[in-house]
Formats: structure tokens, sequence, C-alpha cells
């Protein structure tokens, strides 16, 4: 017992130093959690190809070593490179502490409480990069923790000065003690992410067989599945995530205790899980995430988000069509390398929930706006609560959705605005989604498209095309009429829906510029001119400038401007 004592507090047979100040008590980790065994693999075995290993994440792993620490590639950076793909994110796993690893750089900053970890952040702007950096953590039993009545945010007096701690269920809530690597191993998930790369020897460090998992594509928990989904009910969507992802089935004993266990993953913040969801669809396999997650049936019940999408009572066969192309539009960007957006594939997901809410606030006799913005925060509440970023994201989805009916609205003005917005390729991309499935018009679709990618001649001409076919337009006997009176529902340009209402939401108030304005004086105008009998006089614009960028067609989740023509 001695011997086993002293060997875990050194690290003997590990390759460990001497343990880190607050490390664990010297107790046996439990006989159920294996500790495994330091297994050295060399690139000949493992094959890592070290020009898809990122050069900021080498700096970062070579500054701690230079400074005497331990330092490693480590999780689902080392599972990519083992199966050939390039990681999208890299995390650096040391023996510094958080105070040590952020007197190193110059830009790092520690955050989190349930597990502190350090941000080291490399360039400015859209183009820097963050190198997460965790501390090796005892793995410890949950009959070693505080245990607490509540969760994080009901029982933070409990948890204040604890490092270690979990809820009634087994949850843990606090894991910031640290150990020695091999107990930093144990503690992680599946054996795949338990594997560290060294990238100035090259060396894999696998202490549970992660290597030949990978090989033979198989998903492995750690330990007792159980108890393991206990601690982090979470693991359940990575699970099915990685799957998806990875293309690997589940061994058998770790996919066996999912279903019983789903219910836990309701203590979980929904912070947390909408962070997941987010990482499920956004990864490039958002259409086989969801058919993973059917199933075993936790696409209902789990994400809100989704319980907006797949509830049978209201879905339709359009409404599914629309959301399958979003998800493979999503897919096929994430596979070309282009940037993704998760306003865009939020509002696609949730368009159809709004448009239900805002019918319905209409019909209890609401204003166009104020019924779409009360749908907007309605659904808000309901599927994504408060959450970190909540107002970035409600923005840029409210402008998507605004920009459908202004789509209709094919006036100079106009025209000219919205080409020239940040937010013009997300708002017609959606367009082109919604006329893709039947619900606006294709022809609408390549108007745009058109006037967008055309030269200063060639969207004049689009714009009398337009107006030709307006003076044209049959209309309806009636009385002689007086000035042009307020837009009532489901006028203003918007797309009929199947019900004979609006099938997209109006302007918001926000909404009202100088460009709206002149649209308005035009179009009061030419309709006066009109019921003369004569043909309205061409109104003088000042000369907009061209909207920047290159060419093509390219869909816009980036949320960039249209390109211009050569």
């Amino acid at each position: 017992m001695i011997k086993k004592f002293i060997s875990r507090l050194l690290g003997k047979g590990a390759g460990e130093g001497t343990p880190l100040p607050g490390a664990a008590p010297a107790a046996p980790v439990p006989p159920r959690i294996p500790t495994g065994k330091r297994v050295e693999v060399p690139v000949s075995e493992h094959g890592i190809d070290p020009s898809l290993v990122d050069e900021i994440a080498v700096k970062v792993v070579r500054t701690l070593q230079q400074a005497g620490h331990q330092a490693y590639i480590v999780g689902g950076a080392v599972r990519d490179l083992l199966v050939g793909r390039r990681p999208k994110d890299f995390d650096v796993a040391t023996d510094a502490t958080p105070e040590q690893v952020k007197a190193l750089f110059r830009r790092a900053f520690i955050i989190g409480r349930r597990f502190r970890i350090v941000h080291v952040i490399h360039g400015r702007g859209r183009d820097h990069e963050v190198i997460e950096v965790s501390t090796f953590r005892a793995y410890m039993d949950s009959s070693e923790a505080t245990q607490v009545e509540g969760n994080e945010k009901t029982s933070r007096a409990a948890l204040a000065g604890s490092a270690h701690a979990v809820d009634s269920s087994g949850r843990v809530l606090r894991d910031n003690v640290w150990g020695p690597q091999i107990e930093d191993a144990a503690r992680r998930d599946f054996t795949v992410n338990a594997m560290y790369y060294d990238p100035s020897t090259q060396i894999v460090v696998d202490y549970h067989g992660g290597l030949a998992d990978v090989k033979a594509k198989l998903l492995r928990l750690i330990g007792d599945p159980a108890t393991r989904y206990r601690e982090d009910p979470v693991r359940i969507v990575r699970a099915v995530r990685f799957a998806a992802k990875l293309g690997f089935g589940f061994e058998k004993k770790t996919g066996a205790p999912i279903k019983e266990l789903a219910p836990l993953l309701a203590n979980v913040p929904i912070s947390r899980l909408f962070d997941e969801m987010i990482k499920l669809l956004q990864t490039g396999h958002a259409l086989a995430s969801i058919e993973a997650l059917k199933a075993h049936d936790l696409h209902r019940g789990i994400f809100p988000v989704l319980d907006a999408v797949y509830d049978e009572t209201r879905s339709t066969p359009q409404q599914q069509e629309f959301i399958r192309m979003a998800l493979a539009d999503t897919d096929r960007r994430v596979a070309e390398g282009k940037p993704v957006a998760p306003s865009f594939l939020l509002a696609c997901l949730l368009w159809h929930d709004v448009l239900a809410g805002w019918r319905r606030n209409q019909e209890a006799g609401e204003h166009l706006v104020p019924a779409l913005q009360q749908a907007v925060d309605a659904v808000f509440d309901a599927r994504i609560g408060d959450i970190s970023g909540r107002g970035k994201l409600g923005a840029d989805m409210r402008e998507v959705w605004m920009m459908q009916p202004r789509f209709e609205r094919r006036q100079a003005n106009t025209a000219f605005a919205m080409i020239e917005g940040v937010r013009f390729r997300a708002g017609f991309d959606f367009l082109r989604l919604r006329a893709d499935v039947g619900e606006a018009p294709v022809e609408l679709a390549e108007w745009w498209e058109d006037f967008s990618l055309g030269t200063d001649e060639e969207r004049e001409a689009l714009l009398a095309a337009v107006r030709e076919s307006h003076r044209h337009a049959p209309r309806k006997a009636g009385p002689a009429r007086g000035p042009k009176p307020a837009a009532r529902k489901g006028e203003g340009g918007h797309a009929a829906g199947p019900d004979g209402g609006s099938d997209a939401p109006p302007a918001s108030a926000g909404d009202v510029s100088h460009a709206a304005a002149d649209e308005a004086a035009e179009a009061v105008s030419d309709e006066g001119a009109e019921l003369a009998g004569a043909q309205p006089a061409r109104k003088r614009r000042r000369r907009r400038r061209k909207p920047s960028g290159g060419g093509g067609t390219d869909t816009g989740q980036s949320g960039e401007a249209a390109p211009a023509a050569d």
C-alpha cells in the first residue's frame, strides 16, 4: 500500500514530475476507473502529418516546455490528426498551473469556474486564434468531493472555495484539483480523446488504447459508462456527435446506458447544451448528427431549438425540406473550408416557429411590427434562453428575417442600399432557400442574384424591367381613390402565405432609414403617375458605390456583402 501511495504521489512509471501544489490527496484512484499504462507511440506507428498541426499551438507547447513544464497537444485535436483530418481547434495540456501559464504569455486570460483554464490569444480582429490551455487534473471519485444539493446557480455559497464538488446526481460542478498526467488521462471521457501529442518529439502518449480504438472506429468510455455519464451528462451528446462526425460505432457498454440516462441532461445549464448543439450542427456533419440523435431518441426534449423543428404536430413537408437544405448547405460550406454563421442556421431553424407566432399575434389584433417583435422575443425565451451572446445572435437573426419583405420591393434606392449591407449575403441565401422550397418566387431570387453581380448598366436594365412590369400589371376595378392609405396586413410587398396572409415579416421600426423613405416616395410618385395615365418621371439618384468583394455566387452564412461585378 505504501509503495502504491508513493508511486501515485510521484507519478512513477508514468514519466511524471513532482505533483503540483494543490494536488489531490494521496489516496488510491478508485479501482473501477482504470489509470491505464503509459505507452509512447512513435510517428512510424501513428503516422500523424506534422503539416496538419497548427503553428500557433506548436509555439504554445514549446513556450511551456522551454519554461520547464510538460506540455502536449491533447484531446480531439490528436484524435482528428490520427484520422488525417485538420483539427478545427487545438487544445494544450500541461503540468503548469493556470497562473504559471498566464505569466508566460502576453495575452492570456484565466476563465471558467467548473474548469479553470487559460485562453492564450494570438492575433487580433477576425483573424485572431485562441489556444485553450488546461492543467493536468487529478481523477477523484465523487465520494471524495463536496456534495451540494442544488446546481451551479442555487449552490454558489456552498461551491465557494471548493476545488471538487458534485451535485446529488453525481454531476461534477467543480473540477480544479491538479494531478499527474496519468490521472488527467483517466478523467477524460473517451479513449480516443485521452491521447497526448508532443510536436517536438512527434510522440503520442496513450494510456487507454485510444489509438487501437481509432483504428477500429470505436467509441469507448474510460471506466464505468453510467458513472461517467452521471459525472457529465453532456457526454451523451458528445458521444452522438463524435459518432456522426467520425463514422464511429459505440462499444456495447458505452452505448447501452444512453437512453436510460438521457433525462440527466435536464440538469445541465442551458448555455452548455446550446454550445453543444451549435457544435453538433456546425462541424460539417449536421445531417448525420440529426439522424444519430433520432436513432437514440434525443432529437426531442433535449434541445429547445430542435423541439421547434421536429414538432410533428406543426411540421410540414415544406418546412422539413427547408431545414434539410439549410443543414446540407452548412455541411457543404464546412467541407469547403468556408465560414458558417450560427445566426444564419438558427434563423433557418426557428423561422417557421417565429412565423407561426407572428401570425397568431396579428390575429389577436397586434400591428405588423409589434406582432413580429413579440413573436421573436417569445421564441428566443422559449428556444434559446439566457445565453452569452444572445443579443448579437438576436440582432443578426432579426436582420435576416426583416430583409425578406424588402426583397419584394425592387426599387432603386432600396436595391442599392441592400446590396451594400453587411448582411445582404445572409439575407439573400435565406431568400434563395425559401425559393428552393416554394415559399418565395424563384424569379425573385434570380433577380437579386443578377442585380448583385451585374454592372451598372445591367442593374439599370433590371430595375427598368421591374418598373415596366408594374406599369402593365392588371389592376382591379374599383372606385376612384384618393391619396394612398397606409398598408393593411398582407400588403406592402409581402409574399402571400398559404392562408393568404403575409409569409414574410415586415421591416422593423428600426429599418425606417433614408433608403426606406426614398423608396416610399418613389412608390407614391409612380402610383400617382399611373393613375393619371402618364409615365412616371425618371427619378434622379446619386451614384452608389459597388459592394466590395470578389466574384462568384457563394452562399453567405458568413454574413458578408454580395460580390460586385469585375
